[in-house]
């Protein structure tokens, strides 16, 4: 097989890095074991700050410079993380990137940018996409609805969404929910997106601190086995399909988030039925366990294959 080819634009070198996938910011996934795995395939590993565990992530920030010397981020969980100091403890951490979630663009990112770091907003509808680039954001995630975790009550696809998006503003943007490989990359960059970025699939990656039975059971699952719930509260969440998530699936009255249950229970102990497992559906093409290192390269891999078939098949007149 032919070298894989080298990837050059807007996201790899506001990044710093190889290949522009983004390792997404799961909380108490996406600490430095994973992270750390995710930079050195030449990818970006990002730290979460979602668990609200600061003085954690702090200790996770130092290992992470004892496991990489490539480039890394912080993801700061508007909704999650109470602290009022949470951009002054991020710019400490002497991070260059950091992507911002499930809040208004308009409380961080003057302070952030003052400071010198990248900043890319993670945004559900063009609604947001046009608010965050008005407050100066160097870049988007546009995430579709089909993603794992916390999602706007009124999802949309990343089909529909990403090239409405990009139709309409010109900085970077990374594609969430749904990519999994290096075609779907390939599909992302066609519809406007210049890196994506990948949740489910690090989940699953040999590197991820989660347990087992959580791995296998995104192995096993259907490309309908995942649920979305809150559709009528807030926040809405993409989840696999269990004997919990079923339930609250049908009460629609019920908060979800609220009956969340315990989720180091589930994340750590392997008590599926413990909390609520954040999945996309995108578990439905995910057959096996693979290291960080093969995910990567065969996206790489793929991704250029994908390009030169296209063009094979479809050359320019």
């Amino acid at each position: 097989m032919s070298t894989p080819g080298t990837f050059d634009n807007r996201v790899t070198r506001l990044l710093g890095v190889e290949i522009p996938v983004v390792q997404a910011p799961m909380g108490w996934v996406a600490r430095s074991q994973l992270a750390s795995a995710v930079s050195n395939a030449g990818a970006m590993g990002i730290i979460e700050t979602s668990s609200g565990e600061l003085d954690a992530i702090r200790d996770e920030v130092r290992k992470m410079r004892s496991l990489t010397t490539k480039p890394f981020g912080v993801n700061i969980a508007q909704a999650f993380v109470r602290d009022p100091n949470i951009v002054r403890f991020v710019i400490d951490q002497g991070v260059k990137f950091v992507t911002t979630s499930a809040g208004s663009p308009e409380r961080y990112t003057s302070e952030l940018k003052k400071a010198g770091l990248t900043v890319f907003h993670v945004v559900p509808s063009l609604k947001a996409a046009l608010k965050a680039v008005a407050c100066g954001v160097d870049g988007l995630v546009v995430e579709g609805g089909e993603g794992g975790g916390f999602k706007n009550p009124r999802e949309v696809a990343t089909m529909v969404l990403l090239p409405l998006v990009r139709s309409r503003v010109d900085v970077p943007i990374t594609a969430a929910g749904g990519f999994v490989d290096g075609a779907s990359m390939a599909a992302a960059f066609a519809l406007g997106a210049e890196g994506v970025q990948l949740g489910t699939r690090m989940v699953s990656a040999s590197e991820s601190p989660v347990h087992q039975n959580w791995k296998d059971a995104i192995v096993r699952a259907e490309e309908t086995d995942t649920v979305f719930l809150n559709r009528f509260h807030s926040p809405a969440l993409r989840a696999l399909r269990t004997d919990r998530s079923t339930r609250l699936e049908r009460e629609l009255d019920t908060n979800a988030f609220g009956q969340f249950g315990s989720a180091k229970d589930l994340y750590f102990g392997g008590d599926m039925e413990a909390a609520i497992a954040l999945t996309g559906q995108v578990c439905g093409r995910i057959d096996s366990v693979k290291p960080v290192r093969q995910i990567v390269e065969e996206i790489r891999a793929e991704f250029f294959a994908t390009v030169a078939e296209l063009h094979r098949r479809y050359p320019p007149s």
